[in-house]
């Protein structure tokens, strides 16, 4: 007996065009090109959730450099600093901080001793 694929087929290919709506020309369409889309897209969003991370603390260290050079310090001081006062504040947390709160952020600076 053999197989017949055309209900199983034709939900893969549903599915592939759903997945790929929104693509601008046979990558929207057609069936092999779509795959195509689809696996590279994947890929993409895969590697980019993991860049994400980096990408964030990279903008934090750069924003707290900025905070603690108007307090008249280095980035790299201040962090020194804060890892010999035992305070575990993250550079997300102390950027949100110097953003939203620069009062709480300076207490932070001269608390840790690398203000001048």
């Amino acid at each position: 007996m053999r197989v017949k694929r055309g209900i199983a087929r034709h939900r893969r290919h549903k599915k592939l065009r759903s997945l790929t709506k929104g693509y601008r020309g046979m990558r929207s369409t057609t069936i092999k090109k779509g795959n195509e889309a689809m696996m590279k897209a994947g890929r993409n969003a895969f590697r980019d959730r993991r860049l994400k991370k980096r990408d964030f603390r990279s903008l934090w260290i750069i924003r707290l450099n900025a905070a603690v050079r108007a307090q008249g310090i280095s980035y790299s001081r201040f962090i020194k600093a804060l890892a010999d006062k035992k305070i575990e504040l993250n550079r997300k947390v102390l950027s949100e901080l110097a953003i939203h709160e620069p009062k709480v952020f300076e207490k932070i600076v001269q608390e840790s001793g690398a203000s001048k």
